[in-house]
């Protein structure tokens, strides 16, 4: 049977996770949201009044906390299922 990984090495892979997890989400959301906003016809016109850039300012600035909550735990899980070695 696979020994055990210890509780500061699952804690400590997490936190390299999420620190991969709150630098990458910001650029995966510029990914996802651009497209979207150029297509959006109602985008920049007068009427706007600026909620699209501040939506995606809002979305590029928050991303990294879910990014790293998402990371932590996909790197706490992984390194409690994989033998220790």
């Amino acid at each position: 049977m696979a020994e055990r990984p210890s509780f500061l090495r699952v804690i400590g892979k997490g936190l390299l996770w999420a620190l991969a997890g709150a630098v990458l989400a910001p650029f995966v959301m510029l990914v996802v949201i651009v497209p979207l906003y150029y297509f959006n016809s109602a985008c920049g016109t007068p009427g706007d009044s600026g909620g699209c850039e501040m939506g995606f300012a809002a979305i590029l600035i928050a991303s990294p906390i879910p990014g790293a909550a998402i990371g932590f735990l996909f790197g706490a899980v992984r390194t409690m299922w994989r033998p220790a070695g």
